[in-house]
């Protein structure tokens, strides 16, 4: 059987190997079989250096976030969870370079952030009839009332008017829905002032004024002779526990 020549190939493939290791220092860069497993280590190490060369670059966007967002008066976790509530989808890269560069942009991103943690519509500005674009620069659907919509009617189909109001009465469900989540407040406990029980932001706010206390802290208090008014809840969402309800009771005793 004729021998198969294949000295071509394989001058082709030690040529690569050693131009790859062209840089490195003794026999690394001239022997092949050195400079072959140095390549190889050197893949490695690359590999390595790129999943960290990711972390300190996620690290330093975040503290220009922070830095950025501790400057309106929002912590990092704050503004990044009012970023999910208002569904501005922007990656940290792209905010931190707003917190760097563009600092106006940035605190409307911000206002839209801070408007969504106090259960507030998040506001729009609408271009043209389907799309508005927020003060963030995202395009995203119009919902939300305009301020500029005309008053027509037709018989064939509702009025702009009657489109804006139940697009602005969906807006202020979803404001309340997020409000009493955020207060830790049931929703099927808080009387609606409308004629259809419809419930706001507002009632939510009176609901979650009013005493909240643990059974285990009224029974409590009913044992010790302490006003739940006068304590201040410490619990989730400003709850009353029975350890408020005991610090309570020493500050009043030794009062007298």
């Amino acid at each position: 059987m004729a021998r198969t020549a294949r000295s071509l190939h394989a001058r082709k493939k030690r040529k690569k190997v050693l131009e790859q290791a062209k840089g490195f220092r003794g026999t690394k860069k001239s022997s092949y079989k050195r400079a072959k497993e140095q390549v190889w280590k050197g893949g490695v190490y690359a590999y390595a250096h790129r999943k960290q060369r990711k972390r300190n670059f996620r690290a330093l966007w975040i503290q220009r976030i922070n830095a950025g967002a501790r400057a309106h008066g929002l912590s990092y976790s704050q503004f990044v969870h009012g970023l999910r509530l208002a569904e501005i989808d922007l990656d940290r890269k792209v905010l931190a370079d707003l917190a760097a560069t563009e600092p106006d942009a940035f605190a409307m991103i911000v206002s839209q952030a801070q408007n969504a943690l106090d259960g507030n519509p998040v506001q729009r500005r609408i271009e043209g009839s389907g799309s508005g674009t927020t003060e963030s620069g995202t395009t995203q659907t119009a919902t939300t009332q305009s301020t500029t919509t005309q008053t027509a009617t037709s018989d064939t189909g509702p009025s702009q008017t009657e489109i804006a109001q139940s697009g602005s009465d969906a807006d202020e469900v979803e404001a309340a829905e997020r409000k009493a989540k955020e207060l830790d407040v049931d929703l099927a406990e808080v009387e609606g002032p409308g004629p259809e029980g419809q419930v706001v932001v507002e009632d939510v706010e009176y609901a979650s004024d009013q005493v909240t206390a643990t059974d285990a802290a009224r029974q409590k208090a009913e044992e010790l002779g302490v006003d739940l008014a006068q304590v201040e809840g410490t619990g989730s969402g400003g709850r009353i526990t029975v350890g408020d309800v005991e610090n309570a009771a020493e500050e009043a005793d030794e009062r007298r």
